[in-house]
């Protein structure tokens, strides 16, 4: 993350969704609601202007995207499929029983500010660092408030998850939950991801769930997205977003039940690549953290 400064992979993100809208097809696999939601909180939070949205939704924005998908083969069309999966995975999980839900580094994500008003009695917490969740929350301001979403601009590299949530007083750490990680911990590094996972353990109740996105490694241990890795490596640092993490998904079930989860690899489809990147979902162990 840029030092104070919003993150602009979170932009581009957002951005990307309201380009996929336009391409033939897309619109069947994206979540109900998200783009409209979207190109709203955008301009709302003066992230972009209206001309920019018009323009990310023209045929040369796709083209753009399309033509540039071969430094991350098939990660375009890819995020449609990361928002329908987190979106799917927090209706399926609030449909057993969760009462909380914690999206973090949220970005411009809408997933929140959409289904709080649909779950009323569902309380939708976001982190983000203050750079960005600064812009969001002006967005969110502009679009209209919701009673249950609880936007919280921290920086998680500086505090401990543990002590953000134990200052608010509306977060329930009994409370079954689940917890979206989505294209964050790549961003993280090594003992910031299993020190994450721990914290996360830790503050919610039995029968909680995170569910995330990350790259996988290859057999050397190095970070594994196509035959570009080492550019894309490169791109990440020059923009001060560098890629840290990454794992073997051989290996992902082993690294969680040390950090008081348990692997649903059925649930997540998780040997199954997403362009360059695979989903888990994971259960808190009730034998706890090692």
């Amino acid at each position: 993350m840029r030092k104070d400064k919003p993150s602009m992979t979170a932009r581009k993100v957002a951005l990307v969704v309201v380009t996929l809208d336009a391409k033939p097809g897309m619109d069947s696999v994206l979540p109900h609601g998200v783009v409209p939601a979207t190109e709203k909180l955008l301009v709302a939070s003066s992230v972009v202007g209206t001309r920019t949205v018009r323009w990310t939704r023209s045929p040369k924005s796709i083209a753009v995207y399309e033509a540039f998908d071969w430094m991350l083969p098939g990660e375009f069309e890819a995020i449609a499929d990361r928002k329908a999966f987190c979106e799917r995975q927090v209706r399926e999980s609030i449909g057993a029983g969760t009462t909380q839900v914690l999206v973090l580094g949220a970005g411009y994500d809408t997933l929140g500010w959409r289904l709080a008003p649909e779950f009323p009695d569902v309380n939708f917490f976001e982190i983000d660092h203050p750079a960005t969740a600064r812009l969001k929350a002006k967005g969110v301001d502009a679009m209209g408030q919701r009673n249950n979403l609880n936007l919280i601009a921290e920086d998680l590299g500086k505090r401990k998850l543990a002590d953000v949530l134990k200052n608010n007083e509306s977060w329930d750490q009994r409370a079954r939950t689940i917890i979206v990680a989505e294209a964050l911990v790549m961003y993280l590094p090594a003992e910031a991801v299993r020190d994450l996972f721990r914290q996360c353990a830790a503050v919610v109740g039995d029968g909680s769930r995170i569910a995330f996105t990350y790259f996988p490694a290859d057999g050397n241990g190095q970070l594994d997205v196509g035959r570009w890795s080492g550019l894309m490596l490169w791109l990440q640092k020059l923009i001060g977003e560098p890629w840290l993490w990454s794992i073997r998904p051989e290996e992902l079930g082993l690294f969680l039940r040390e950090l008081g989860w348990t692997d649903d690899p059925a649930q997540a489809g998780s040997t199954v690549k997403h362009g360059v990147e695979f989903y888990a979902v994971a259960t808190k162990s009730t034998a706890g953290t090692t």
